[in-house]
């Protein structure tokens, strides 16, 4: 098997890419609770830790009034604002696992018994003020991918 130069010198075996269809996508980030959302503040690129949950295609996440997170609070007529949303499971040895990234608008939840729902299922992550607001990302793209070794010939 073809090896690669890594870190301090070791050698890795050769990988490649398998892209993730949709359906496993979002069921490998159903798997996981922390991911990273971008999103646009002060008219730059910004990129925040959040906890999350799967709520059949869509990503929730809860944010606290005053920070960054807070601008994506757009009004209920209004489509939502653009975001991604990330996250991966990567062993640090091996550098295998995979990645998934969620492109679609963020809206405010307005329904109250999807709001106590998420409340008792999605729990803030660090010690801040109560949470303000409840998101859900609709995804227009799921793109994922699974670093793979290179099977031998």
């Amino acid at each position: 098997m073809p090896c690669a130069p890594g870190p301090a010198g070791r050698t890795t075996p050769a990988r490649h890419m398998r892209e993730l269809d949709r359906a496993e996508a979002l069921r490998l980030l159903a798997t996981v609770s922390l991911g990273r959302i971008v999103f646009t503040h002060r008219a730059l690129p910004a990129v925040r830790p959040v906890n999350h949950l799967v709520d059949g295609e869509d990503v929730v996440i809860r944010i606290h009034g005053g920070g960054a997170l807070a601008s994506l609070s757009a009004p209920a007529d209004a489509p939502g604002v653009v975001v991604a949303y990330e996250a991966d499971a990567m062993d640090p040895d091996t550098h295998l696992g995979w990645s998934v990234v969620v492109t679609g608008y963020a809206q405010p939840v307005l329904d109250a018994n999807d709001l106590d729902r998420y409340a008792n299922l999605l729990h803030p992550w660090v010690e801040r003020a109560t949470t303000t607001a409840t998101l859900r990302i609709h995804p227009d793209l799921v793109t994922g991918f699974r670093p793979r070794r290179e099977s031998r010939p």
